[in-house]
């Protein structure tokens, strides 16, 4: 028997559950985000690996057709391939394809269209991206999020842009993560190894 692979909204259940009137998502849902676990690591892994494989494969490109299904692409691609493949090169293996469907979701407003904890995911791609514009970009997209957001958010969700400006300030440096380096093969610099020396210097 065919098992199904879940559906866009399956992912966005698992990844925020039920939101509040303002569109955030519980403190509980907030901490698998941020927080190492390999517990929630492997859920991930056992609940989406095979979707993971068909979004990569470009098998499921009618979710670029809604907000929706837009941001459930770039979960799957952005987000939980750093749960999946946590501290090897696979983990950033499907950045670029979750970039385009970033810019894609932005280009026809679809984050206009989606909750306040969904619409930050869908810039997340832009953050991750190691090119100086795409990082520009990301702080621009923040900084506007943050702003239209309602104003008992605005202080919690300003940590978004500190961030974005964090990533951009290191990437427009370097025109990478040097954090990355030894997990991509890369030589680091004798800059970035002294760099990697100071507290902040990875995410």
């Amino acid at each position: 028997m065919t098992t199904s692979l879940p559906s866009a909204e399956d992912v966005l259940d698992f990844w925020f559950g039920p939101l509040d009137e303002n569109g955030c998502a519980s403190d509980e849902k907030a901490a698998h985000w941020w927080k190492k676990s390999a517990q929630f690591d492997a859920e991930v892994r056992d609940r989406f690996g095979p979707l993971h494989d068909a979004v990569a494969k470009r098998e499921c490109e009618t979710w670029l057709e809604t907000a929706r299904g837009t941001l459930a692409y770039v979960i799957v691609l952005d987000q939980f391939s750093r749960n999946m493949f946590r501290d090897t090169a696979r983990a950033f293996e499907t950045d670029p394809q979750a970039l385009a469907a970033a810019r894609h979701g932005v280009e026809r407003g679809f984050d206009r269209e989606l909750a306040l904890a969904e619409r930050g995911f869908l810039y997340m791609p832009y953050m991750h991206a190691e090119d100086r514009d795409s990082q520009a970009r990301c702080v621009h997209l923040f900084t506007d999020f943050v702003a239209s957001a309602p104003e008992a958010e605005r202080e919690k969700l300003s940590n978004n842009i500190q961030y974005a400006k964090a990533h951009q300030d290191i990437v427009d440096r370097f025109g990478r993560f040097p954090h990355r380096n030894v997990i991509l093969g890369r030589t680091s610099t004798a800059d970035e190894v002294e760099f990697l020396k100071q507290p902040g210097s990875s995410f």
